[in-house]
């Protein structure tokens, strides 16, 4: 399908724009009355991820309210260790749980690698939206990285620490490999199967890399989604854009840039133009405000997009995004300030 706006894609393909395009993680959500209106109506978060029809209005709903230029589907990244039989469930405040979470060697050993049809109400979803958007900006798809799913699986949820994940890797590497190994080529799956279904682009989202010594994260993240770039590659889907980001992996910036992936997530705890000098041009960059920022007054958020886009500069290849995702308690005006800044204050005279 023709896109009436491909400055995203564009951008990740470095490009020449006419204006920095703009979307925000986490764009679909929470701090959107209506977001929270649906939510309500579906009783739980996953009747929410799971059926396609809601999960296709709250991915538009923010490009109802803000001139966006890309729609990323809503979902979760640990669809994939629900299909792999671990049963995905939400406490309220306290966020996912699995009913069977990852205890022994037995249980790696034993676990399928899910096909992208075992978790077909991403495909349909992605497939209705597309067709709702009708061409009106490219949708992204997306996976958790092997690493970060790893941790959610071991931990049985969020952790400050990743001892048990970590204890994993120095204790038992092989199995770690094993787990890792596993998740790769399931997401490899799962990110094919979303392209299939209409997806113009995909992300990996690597929420813990950051957690990783730089010698480890190499061995148990880096190298993980390497195998996911290089397996879309030999399936035929090197051309459709893929995302890395790695959350705290500045470190790590340069080895991400040689994967042969389009662009690179960038968090707001390096200046862009740093993250450009040790990624070389080889990649777009996509970023990276404080999302923090948005609790501030109209005109310190306008300064702050102003910055970001004076250190990326004219160059071609940025995607403006928040450091990380949007907050509940954020509000929609604030986002609108953000959106029109971008595009002001980016248009090529």
């Amino acid at each position: 399908m023709a896109l009436n706006n491909d400055l995203y894609l564009r951008a990740l393909r470095r490009e020449p724009t006419e204006r920095t395009p703009v979307w925000l993680m986490r764009q679909a959500g929470r701090y959107l009355p209506e977001y929270r209106k649906v939510r309500a109506q579906a009783g739980d978060f996953m009747t929410l991820a799971s059926t396609p029809e809601m999960a296709c209005e709250v991915t538009i709903q923010p490009l109802e309210r803000f001139p966006l230029d890309a729609a990323i589907i809503f979902s979760d990244i640990l669809t994939i260790p629900d299909a792999m039989g671990l049963d995905l469930y939400f406490v309220q405040g306290e966020g996912p749980r699995f009913k069977h979470p990852i205890t022994d060697a037995r249980q790696i050993e034993q676990l399928p690698i899910p096909e992208a049809e075992d978790l077909q109400y991403v495909m349909d979803a992605i497939s209705l939206t597309t067709q709702t958007l009708a061409g009106r900006v490219p949708l992204i798809g997306f996976a958790g990285s092997p690493w970060t799913l790893l941790t959610y699986m071991i931990e049985n949820g969020g952790s400050k620490t990743y001892a048990k994940s970590k204890a994993l890797l120095y204790k038992s590497p092989e199995l770690a490999h094993q787990l890792l190994d596993k998740l790769a080529q399931s997401i490899i799956k799962y990110l094919i199967g979303q392209i299939q279904s209409g997806a113009s682009a995909v992300q990996v989202f690597d929420s813990w890399g950051g957690v990783l010594s730089p010698a480890d994260f190499q061995q148990f993240s880096l190298r993980y989604m390497q195998q996911i770039v290089s397996g879309l590659q030999q399936a035929g889907f090197g051309d459709t854009p893929v995302v890395l980001f790695s959350k705290g992996a500045n470190q790590s910036l340069e080895a991400l840039s040689h994967t042969g992936c389009h662009g690179l997530g960038v968090d707001w705890t390096i200046d862009i133009d740093v993250a450009q000098q040790l990624t070389g041009g080889r990649v777009a960059l996509q970023g990276n405000l404080d999302p923090a920022t948005l609790y501030a007054p109209d005109d310190h958020i306008r300064a702050a997009v102003k910055k970001v886009l004076d250190a990326y500069g004219h160059q071609a290849g940025h995607v403006f995004n928040l450091g990380h995702g949007m907050q509940p308690d954020m509000q929609p005006e604030k986002v609108a300030v953000l959106v029109d800044a971008v595009r002001e204050l980016s248009a090529r005279s």
